[in-house]
């Protein structure tokens, strides 16, 4: 027989769960659980200020499992920064030869499938390593407590607010999973113990030595943990419709306070939810129960359907809109890493390479900062605003200014290299691709210049002046006009098509798959096939737009006039969620990790998570945002209308 026997251990708000298998040579199914009996003992442990492999200094144990201990430890390769990891540790003490070899085998494979798995909400793995009998996982380390722990803490039944909110975001883990190529992941210990609320109080889900990758027909060992174990998994058999239905058991004990483990298996019919806690609504309840259907075909055909559905419960009871104010926030906490003061407003985006930042200002100069701590290192002057975001190319840094003009200056010394004149302010970022630099002005033409030699190679005449940047996708240029116009140009210069909206296209087109995403003054946001211009769908915002549209997971992100930041179904159409600002979003999203980030002219900088619109922090200022932030290895760089450029913490 093979035995999963769960442990868990509470240190300092932390709770890792650890799995205990052995593995006799006999692997005939099994039933029931067994008890871990005098084996959990723990063997010994790393003592605090061991050093593993030179690198990893131990500082205290944080879990205790059968076959080893989770420590809490510094990497040494990052002297000047506290860098945090956990330790998980497996100990080979067996004394059968085969025994040792599985078992080190099976703790290879838990390194190699993290190694595979990239997602928020999946601890990331960084190091794997043996020495003597002892191997080691160096897994990021979650700041934060179980929920298990936060159900048992908690003084009453938590918010069904917050509980959708984790469970969307346990959904979409799972449909990660459940997607991996080239098989699908069955996690089959889903429970609370192993989703970890960290301190932005989103989930991470902890603990994949027991995770397969799923393949058809063939049955398994029982493992999991009963209670949250549907029926079909005391066979040894295990699909995505088994993590659904521990997801439902999770959601119900975390709903009614009622530890499954405690109760018979498959009994929750008889204990509903309703009848415990009478807080929750009859239409999650529904969710929930439809999770917890003793045929795996009876419960939702995928997480992604479940998620579906706790969106539009979320939708349907208003939590989507009242999550955001639901939860704790963090506002005026906020510290800048750096700030630099310019001396005039910064309209703009910042551009990053090499480790240093390019922002132009309206005091009519480009500044090269250095990225790290905000130390300026030099700028250059042009004789109007700069509005554009600049671009870097073979070490040069490209951008437009209201001195009708195109400049380039080296990005070591900002000494000027060539400039290229047009009859209108420069108000288009430059896009670079192809050897050719493709931006517009309020000349009405969008140019194509050598990048080499800042000579024309065509000019393109459109019916308005162009504030849009310019997307370069399938070997065509698409823009937009003040005159509303959208065209597609190949590269000789030549249209091949234009769409044509109600007002003024100031947003820049975002490209995915086959269709094209932009924004307009008309108060519509656009979705357009790019082979012939044709409309897809049309969503209507509040108001009118200029922010340029991102996108993440299938969700088209972008603000408007109206103070809204929105998430849409790009598939659909369909309004996933917004975000209420108190004015007007000009700025453009951008997503980075599991997080959305924007500026808006009531002077805040918002960090919201993209799944759900939920506030996670702001960052409030004197001034207005219009430009929009650039987002880089867990740095916020945005300026603003106070003069001043910012670096954020992510």
């Amino acid at each position: 027989m093979a035995v999963a026997i769960p442990l868990t251990a509470h240190y300092n708000s932390v709770t890792l769960h650890i799995v205990k298998r052995s593995w006799p040579l006999d692997t005939k199914n099994i039933t029931q659980p067994l008890d871990p009996g005098d084996d959990s003992t723990p063997r010994q442990q790393l003592q605090s200020g061991a050093t593993l492999v030179k690198r990893y200094n131990i500082q205290e144990v944080i879990g205790i499992g059968g076959m080893g201990s989770v420590y809490r430890a510094r990497d040494l390769h990052f002297p000047n920064v506290v860098k945090l990891v956990a330790v998980k540790e497996m100990i080979n003490m067996a004394p059968d030869p085969l025994v040792r070899q599985t078992i080190v085998q099976n703790f290879e494979r838990e390194a190699n499938l993290l190694a595979t798995l990239n997602h928020p909400s999946i601890p990331r793995i960084s190091d794997y390593f043996t020495e003597d009998n002892r191997s080691y996982l160096v897994l990021e380390f979650v700041h934060g407590k179980d929920l298990e722990a936060v159900i048992n803490d908690s003084n009453g039944f938590l918010p069904e607010d917050q509980i959708i909110s984790w469970a969307i975001q346990l959904c979409d883990v799972l449909a990660y999973l459940h997607a991996h190529k080239p098989d699908p992941i069955i996690f089959r210990d889903m429970k609370p113990s192993n989703v970890m609320i960290n301190h932005n109080g989103d989930v991470i889900l902890v603990d994949f030595g027991i995770a397969k990758a799923f393949q058809t027909g063939i049955k398994g060992t029982m493992i999991g943990t009963e209670g949250y174990s549907p029926p079909e998994q005391y066979r040894g058999e295990a699909s995505q419709a088994a993590d659904i239905y521990s997801m439902g058991a999770t959601l119900h004990h975390t709903l009614t306070r009622r530890d499954p483990r405690l109760e018979p298996p498959f009994s929750f019919a008889e204990r509903p939810i309703r009848r415990i806690n009478p807080n929750v609504s009859a239409e999650l309840e529904a969710v929930v129960n439809t999770a917890l259907q003793y045929n795996p075909a009876d419960r939702f055909p995928s997480a992604t359907a479940m998620k579906e559905a706790l969106m539009n419960v979320a939708r349907k009871t208003g939590a989507l809109t009242r999550i955001t104010s639901a939860l704790p926030v963090k506002s005026g906490g906020i510290k800048p890493l750096w700030t630099f003061k310019c001396e005039d407003e910064i309209r703009g985006t910042p551009a990053l390479h090499q480790g240093m930042l390019y922002i132009g200002c309206y005091d009519n100069n480009l500044y090269a900062l250095n990225a790290a701590d905000g130390q300026f290192q030099w700028k250059y002057a042009t004789e109007g605003g700069i509005v554009t975001k600049p671009s870097v190319y073979d070490g040069n840094v490209f951008f437009g200014s209201e001195d009708q003009r195109l400049h380039v200056v080296s990005g070591r010394s900002g000494k000027v290299v060539w400039t290229y004149y047009t009859d209108g302010k420069v108000r288009s970022s430059p896009r670079i691709a192809e050897g050719h630099i493709f931006f517009g002005s309020d000349d009405m033409y969008l140019h194509a210049v050598n990048v080499n030699t800042g000579r024309a190679v065509w000019k393109f005449l459109t019916e308005d002046a162009i504030h849009s940047t310019p997307l370069v996708a399938n070997e065509m240029v698409y823009v937009g006009t003040e005159g509303g116009g959208l065209y597609a140009i190949d590269f000789r210069g030549e249209v091949k098509w234009r769409f044509q909206a109600k007002r003024a296209i100031t947003s820049s087109p975002v490209f995915a798959g086959q269709a094209m995403y932009f924004a307009s003054l008309d108060s519509t946001l656009y979705a357009l096939d790019t082979k012939r211009g044709w409309v897809i769908w049309r969503f209507r915002l509040g108001k009118g737009s200029v922010s340029s549209p991102a996108i993440a997971d299938d969700f088209v992100f972008v603000g408007a006039a109206d103070g809204f930041i929105y998430c849409v179904d790009a598939r659909t159409s369909k309004e996933i969620w917004r975000f209420r600002t108190d004015n007007q979003v000009s700025s453009s999203p951008a997503i980075y990790k599991d997080s959305l980030y924007c500026g808006s002219v009531d002077g805040n900088v918002y960090c919201l998570e993209y799944r759900t619109g939920r506030l996670r922090w702001k960052f409030e200022t004197q001034g207005k945002f219009t430009g929009s932030p650039l987002v880089f290895d867990d740095i916020v760089y945005i300026g603003c209308t106070d003069h001043n450029v910012y670096a954020l913490f992510a």
